[in-house]
């Protein structure tokens, strides 16, 4: 049911996560992207450092998803983030899974992505046109 939970450095393919997750037990895909934007509170991003405590941020991110599993009819899951410098549109996070009916499949995936937000030792430094740079933790 878990197929994909990982923190990488290279640029996360969601396609292949989608076709990961797709099975004829399910009537309803749902991905997810999280993408770096150009503006934050009024300020222009150039780029975005993500650090993590690797080992961690893994088994939290696998934590969530079986947690996630009893709540929700999911047949499959798979949620990867990436690490280290993105330039804008490039994506940091993608979730993608799939349950028997949409409604479920929304609100699992909602779910997971603000538990990773909350729960998984992940931190973005932004590094903003103004040549200022700020360390926050993502669920912040």
């Amino acid at each position: 049911m878990i197929s994909t939970i990982a923190i990488t450095t290279a640029p996360i393919n969601y396609q292949r996560l989608v076709e990961e997750v797709r099975t004829p037990a399910a009537g309803a895909v749902v991905l997810f992207l999280g993408t770096v934007r150009e503006l934050t509170a009024g300020k222009q991003t150039l780029s975005l450092v993500y650090e993590a405590y690797t080992e961690m941020a893994q088994k939290q991110m696998a934590a969530i998803a079986e947690e996630a599993a009893t709540r929700w009819p999911i047949a499959k899951l798979a949620a990867v983030h990436r690490i280290g410098p993105l330039g804008l549109g490039e994506v940091a996070v993608a979730v993608a899974l799939s349950t028997p009916h949409r409604a479920a499949a929304y609100e699992a995936n909602t779910w997971i992505m603000e538990a990773i937000k909350a729960r998984v030792p992940i931190w973005k430094q932004e590094h903003w046109a103004d040549g200022t740079t700020e360390w926050q933790h993502p669920s912040s």
